[in-house]
């Protein structure tokens, strides 16, 4: 097969108003008939996983067994999205840097995969997203990791130790953490480039979502590999923003607070900027911080932040960056959806756990 296409440099020039215009009003489109804000309701109706296929791929319904179409639709709702991603990047002659930067999360996340799986000894994965000319990574040439990453972003990987990486007990921890500093770093350094007015919803959204990345990477290093502060402190992405409306702001800041709350003592914990977004406490039953239930939790703070500016600031570069969350979001809540049907749960109990995390 034919190598992967790297990353072009984008011309920095500002989208004209036609292409603003097409781009938006293509987003809103999309949006409409997409499973977010009121139509999220028609996935409580949902029994199995044949009507779940009826209702998101109306007239493209596949006749497979349960777990091959459990699969298959795993396979179909990233291709959906990711398409319908590009579709909207590629309204512009030169899309923006911001936007490809964002597309390209699924690129971080396939390689990390990737990674994991070599280092697994099993075949390459079959989901790995297709992103056309915006692909940098040559995954077909897995598992040889030099030959992926070669003349990427990504080579700094081959400083480190190969034949280390390829072990199963390989510790990724570190190495996860620096791909998600440098695609959040490379992510703002391209939002910067922005006028005020394209970028300022974009600050505020990534604003939030990297204090909040950096909290769920903190809590689970506490509670699944029992981290201590001192250990925790070198995995966080130390980072900071400088706002147009503010000044700087230390992205690493409420991570670092919660370092030293007790992970058993809710109490401990009142008056932390995220406090809302924890597990609550439940009667008769002793209190221990939840990593999942915390993760979901800033998953849907962060999508009804997208969903509430996305009609804003029409026309803006933001008001896109908002469409890309907002179609991220729904790929993660449908493949949920699948996932609980395929355990016999039904939509009503998805959505009330949905719901619950709200």
């Amino acid at each position: 097969m034919n190598p992967a296409p790297k990353l072009r440099r984008h011309v920095l020039r500002s989208p004209d108003a036609g292409e603003r215009a097409y781009s938006y009003a293509k987003a809103c489109g999309i949006i409409g008939k997409s499973f977010v804000g009121k139509r999220i309701a028609a996935l409580k109706k949902l029994h199995t996983l044949t009507e779940f296929d009826r209702l998101v791929f109306s007239g493209n319904q596949r006749q497979l067994p349960g777990r091959e179409l459990l699969i298959d639709l795993e396979h179909r709702i990233l291709q959906h999205t990711t398409q319908q991603i590009l579709s909207v990047i590629n309204s512009y002659e030169h899309p923006p840097e911001l936007l490809v930067r964002q597309l390209r999360s699924c690129e971080y996340a396939d390689l990390k995969n990737c990674l994991h799986h070599i280092a697994s000894g099993r075949p390459v994965p079959e989901m790995v997203c297709s992103i056309g000319r915006f692909r940098t990574v040559d995954f077909d040439a897995y598992p040889d990791i030099a030959a992926m990453v070669f003349d990427t972003e990504f080579t700094f990987i081959l400083d480190l130790d190969i034949n280390a990486i390829t072990e199963a007990d390989y510790d990724f921890t570190r190495l996860e953490t620096e791909l998600d500093l440098r695609y959040y770093t490379l992510l703002v350094r391209s939002m910067s480039r922005l006028s005020v007015s394209d970028r300022l919803i974009a600050e505020q959204i990534l604003t939030e979502e990297i204090s909040l990345r950096n909290c769920i990477w903190a809590l689970r290093l506490r509670t699944y590999f029992n981290k201590t502060k001192e250990e925790t402190v070198h995995y966080l992405m130390d980072m900071k923003m400088h706002q147009s409306n503010s000044a700087e702001i230390y992205l690493d800041r409420e991570a670092r607070q919660m370092l030293d709350f007790p992970l058993d003592s809710r109490s401990a914990w009142n008056g932390w900027r995220w406090e809302k977004l924890l597990n609550p406490e439940k009667p008769g039953k002793e209190w221990a911080a939840d990593p999942r239930f915390f993760q979901n939790a800033a998953s849907r703070y962060i999508y009804h932040l997208a969903l509430h500016c996305f009609h804003r600031m029409p026309f803006s570069i933001s008001a896109l960056f908002c469409f890309i969350k907002l179609k991220q979001f729904e790929e993660d809540l449908l493949t949920s959806t699948i996932d609980g049907l395929a355990l016999g749960m039904t939509g009503t109990d998805i959505m009330e756990i949905f719901e619950a995390q709200l």
